[in-house]
């Protein structure tokens, strides 16, 4: 398994973090997810690895911007 970070900005409460959560978790090959609104950290774990591109647009869906820590 590999945890892979990004950073997140324009989050501030749980509803923020069940938004991206929810999003994130639906793309392939995320195997869980862990949000952090307080240091705006998203960290996701993948045994097959992601497209950080399709990670970065499910946060864009969310409505927040994140890159690739």
């Amino acid at each position: 398994m590999k945890t892979i970070d990004y950073q997140v900005t324009g989050m501030t409460c749980e509803h923020c973090e069940r938004a991206v959560s929810t999003e994130v978790g639906q793309v392939a090959g995320v195997d869980s997810v862990k949000v952090s609104a307080s240091d705006g950290i998203l960290h996701i774990t993948t045994g097959t690895g992601v497209d950080d591109a399709a990670v970065l647009a499910a946060v864009d869906e969310a409505g927040y911007a994140a890159v690739r820590k």
